[in-house]
């Protein structure tokens, strides 16, 4: 929403914490294939196999888009930030379940999607309890 705004995109410290993202149809599949074919009691985690550092992801938007670079802000650490978040879908994988979206291709469809309902997501930037929170956090936070 900030890119297609032409807002800052705020990155945590140095954006070396890194994260596996997965698109929300390859979970919506990853949920369906657990609840149909797990055991109870057992384990199982959704994951895209791709470690992804918090740079990349603006960056990647920012390239979609063709918006610069200097749209990207960091701003200071949150308190307890783990530095490293992955999981190993080995278990959900042995249901059938498999991943179609890599990280670039998943970004791309996502962007896509807010192309497409503007309407949606700026309801959603115009909602003063929202506005509020990206205020305190993004903007207030980062002058500390």
């Amino acid at each position: 929403m900030n890119a297609l705004q032409d807002k800052p995109l705020p990155v945590y410290d140095d954006g070396s914490a890194i994260r596996d993202y997965l698109h929300v149809d390859d979970h919506y599949a990853g949920i369906d294939a657990v609840l149909c074919g797990g055991a109870s009691g057992e384990a199982y985690n959704l994951g895209a196999r791709e470690q992804v550092n918090g740079v990349r992801v603006p960056k990647t938007i920012l390239a979609a888009l063709g918006k610069p670079e200097s749209l990207i802000l960091h701003v200071p650490d949150r308190p307890g930030h783990d530095y490293h978040d992955s999981v190993d879908p080995t278990a959900a994988e042995k249901l059938g379940w498999k991943l179609r979206f890599g990280f670039e291709e998943g970004l791309r469809e996502t962007l896509g999607w807010h192309l497409k309902n503007a309407d949606w997501w700026r309801k959603i930037g115009a909602d003063e309890s929202y506005a509020s929170f990206i205020r305190s956090w993004y903007v207030e936070h980062s002058a500390k």
